[in-house]
């Protein structure tokens, strides 16, 4: 497995992308957005669900935490199986967040990579997507990294989506 952890508009979806597009063999990938989509609409702007709040801020419930861990185990059960998987999520919590996945994963083989981008460039990116709450990317920049231990870290401020793939892809076994 290869986890990417990095704000909102770090550049994790096109360096997922690429890197399914330069590893030798097939990997699924699966996002937090995803996730987040296929949630009942009710709980995309519920206290229990996920909330975004006007300034940026998101919070998350129980009902989140508790779809959030199922979807966790299920993924490491796919890997399990034998899938190569990519994740690409935004760790809200830090190293808790990271923590989390590790108790999913259990043994399994996993790269920690760090997508890191600086909060201007991330904000500008989020203005050109249009599909963010203002503030969001700035907010995430720093604190999803906060404890958290990686094996990798890319910067995609100033470094391509295929560039961080590459060096990403080089670290697979």
């Amino acid at each position: 497995m290869i986890i990417l952890n990095g704000g909102s508009s770090s550049g994790k979806s096109g360096i997922v992308r690429c890197l399914q597009a330069v590893l030798p063999d097939p990997w699924l990938a699966f996002g937090v957005d995803s996730f987040v989509d296929a949630m009942p609409a009710k709980m995309q702007a519920s206290d229990e669900g996920i909330e975004i709040a006007a300034d940026g801020v998101v919070s998350v419930g129980a009902d989140f935490m508790a779809l959030e861990a199922a979807w966790m185990e299920g993924v490491a059960e796919m890997a399990r199986a034998g899938a190569r998987v990519i994740i690409d999520d935004v760790f809200l919590g830090g190293a808790a967040s990271q923590q989390r996945w590790q108790k999913a994963l259990g043994d399994l083989a996993v790269l920690w990579v760090g997508v890191k981008c600086e909060s201007e460039v991330a904000a500008g990116r989020e203005v050109a997507r249009g599909d963010r709450v203002p503030g969001m990317a700035a907010l995430q920049a720093d604190s999803v990294h906060e404890g958290v231990i990686y094996d990798l870290e890319v910067d995609t401020t100033h470094t391509e989506s295929l560039v961080c793939a590459r060096t990403i892809a080089s670290h697979v076994g």
